[in-house]
């Protein structure tokens, strides 16, 4: 019998750490947009849809991964109403990472206004109509999912915290390598 694997794949580690790197920076962008004015401002405003893009072409890229290369078994001691909170809050990460830069693309394409990736590239508009006030809808509900994001993160970072200072176990190290692998 295969011993099961004690730590995800460096393809996994690297999309899962790059794409939490992108979205502190996605906060970082927003509130500097917020804190400036003029062409300063709008220049973090670009810089987010780029990096949203961005996020959105790397999370896809790691659930066809994760579907070639299935997520490790939380450990069997773990309950099974957290396996499921586990695997809720995963899937609807992907959902999040999927839906929110495909809204914030829509409300872009609905306002008619040029999505220059990182000024190397000019992004395609989606078909989309309806001029500012859908586009504001659409930001509106951009918004409302990071709120939800936050959210997911908290609940994430807070299960992993307790399987390593609570649980003792080695969930944490699976994407913390470098962290010492528990008896």
């Amino acid at each position: 019998m295969a011993e099961p694997r004690n730590r995800y794949s460096t393809v996994s580690l690297i999309l899962h750490w790059l794409i939490a790197a992108l979205v502190v920076t996605q906060v970082a962008l927003i509130s500097a947009h917020e804190a400036t004015d003029g062409p300063i401002s709008r220049e973090f405003v670009n810089i987010h849809k780029s990096v949203g893009l961005s996020i959105l072409v790397l999370t896809l890229a790691r659930l066809g991964w994760r579907i070639a290369n299935p997520a490790i078994p939380l450990p069997e001691t773990t309950p099974r109403w957290q396996k499921l909170a586990a695997r809720a809050t995963h899937v609807l990460f992907y959902a999040f990472l999927i839906a929110m830069p495909l809204v914030g693309w829509a409300a872009s394409s609905a306002a008619g206004r040029d999505i220059l990736w990182f000024g190397l590239f000019e992004w395609p508009l989606l078909p989309i109509g309806g001029g500012r006030d859908t586009a504001r809808d659409l930001m509106d509900l951009h918004e409302t999912a990071a709120k939800g994001l936050y959210v997911l993160i908290f609940l994430h970072v807070a299960g992993a915290l307790k399987h390593h200072f609570i649980d003792r176990d080695n969930v944490l190290h699976r994407m913390l390598p470098f962290i010492p692998r528990r008896p």
